[in-house]
């Protein structure tokens, strides 16, 4: 398993706009953590970006991942990138 860091940007206004599908996007990312696939993942303090560590098998599937989860589905994360990473410490 290699790990994967995440870059994004949410939406003008992104606190009020994600507020109806919050639950489901914290539940979801609850499952990933206990299935070892999200290693940590949140917003900046200015809400403006998002910042996340996966774990997977490929770039692909951490891509998947996102492309799934309501944020991206409703506009609230507006760009995703994806990095493999190397963990020094």
């Amino acid at each position: 398993m290699d790990r994967f860091v995440l870059w994004g940007t949410y939406c003008e206004n992104a606190l009020e706009k994600r507020e109806p599908f919050r639950e489901q996007h914290l539940a979801r990312l609850s499952t990933l953590k206990k299935e070892g696939a999200l290693i940590t993942l949140g917003p900046t303090k200015c809400s403006k970006y998002v910042f996340g560590v996966f774990e997977a098998r490929s770039l692909q599937e951490v891509k998947l991942l996102l492309e799934q989860d309501i944020y991206w589905e409703k506009g609230i994360w507006t760009s995703l990138e994806v990095y493999p990473w190397i963990q020094a410490f």
